[in-house]
């Protein structure tokens, strides 16, 4: 490890990387809520998280637990306890705003409002979402159907949590995984209350095809992310090594430094401009994941 940290400074590129004070961003993982959300900041803490991630309900389906009085105020009270300020929600992976059977398509708009609602009585900054599919139409038809569900998600909406999209790692007829269609969306929504940003996930976006290993690639990604999108947009980062090499279509994580992005890549991107001032959540596997969270520390004090 030593080779890495002892051989290489925080790197400078043309978008004008920061300096040690400028580094804002808060560490975190993606906790379990095993026996009530309430444990859920005592196990960021025990992974050495500075905030954290988490699901409300079962990812897959089911109907969603209750949200007690009781429960918000044991969480918000635990919160208060570890010193957390901060944390964030992942939708279910059911969620599919452009499918063409409309028990899917109005139940991820309806899971996605209660989500929000949810997210504000317990104080999360942001609930990030999946888009879907486009299976059985044309892109244009799945991005106006998605973009079109997020206005009805939003409607009337007037809480705290804001609604992320999520970069995806575009396997199949996936949705989200070229900055292009996301600003597609993005130039459709932008202004709308309740309307946060982007979650960018480091494995997806190389999975896509976007390499920011080097000086000259990273320029290149934030560049086309700022035409395409905004880099005003850019509000959280998960952080994943990829398994999978670049363009491989797979969501498949791996741990920090053991992938195709290599922890080299990795420091390239967070300790740019844009990334130094947004969280970092990791979503790798809890074996292995404080070493994980070892790594993203010593690139962020890199050089404090």
């Amino acid at each position: 490890m030593c080779s890495f940290y002892c051989a290489h400074r925080v790197p400078r590129g043309r978008n004008g990387e920061p300096t040690p004070s400028m580094i804002t961003s808060k560490i975190g993982t993606h906790v379990s809520i095993s026996g009530g959300i309430a444990k859920a900041p005592s196990r960021a803490l025990e992974e050495g998280g500075e905030t954290f991630q988490c699901f409300i309900r079962s990812p897959h389906g089911g109907k969603a637990p209750p949200l007690t009085q009781e429960i918000i105020d044991s969480f918000r009270a635990e919160m208060a306890k570890y010193k957390l300020n901060d944390f964030y929600i992942h939708s279910p992976y059911f969620i599919n705003l452009a499918s063409l059977k409309p028990a899917i398509k109005y139940g991820s708009i309806s899971v996605l409002r209660e989500q929000l609602e949810q997210g504000s009585l317990l104080g999360a900054t942001y609930l990030m979402t999946h888009l879907g599919s486009h299976n059985d139409q044309t892109l244009q038809e799945a991005l106006t159907k998605v973009s079109t569900g997020i206005h009805k998600i939003l409607e009337g909406y007037s809480g705290t949590t804001k609604l992320l999209i999520e970069i995806s790692a575009g396997s199949g007829n996936i949705l989200g995984d070229t900055f292009e269609e996301i600003g597609t969306i993005v130039s459709k929504i932008k202004g709308i209350v309740g309307f946060g940003g982007i979650c960018f996930d480091t494995c997806h976006a190389f999975a896509s095809g976007y390499d920011y290993r080097t000086k000259e690639g990273l320029d290149r990604v934030l560049n086309e992310f700022d035409k395409k999108i905004g880099l005003e947009y850019l509000k959280l980062t998960h952080v994943n090594d990829s398994k999978s090499d670049l363009g491989g279509k797979l969501d498949r994580h791996e741990h920090i430094g053991k992938g195709y992005v290599t922890l080299e890549g990795i420091a390239h991107l967070l300790t740019s401009k844009p990334f130094s001032k947004i969280d970092w959540i990791l979503e790798t596997k809890p074996e292995g994941r404080l070493q994980d969270v070892k790594e993203l520390k010593q690139i962020r004090d890199l050089n404090k």
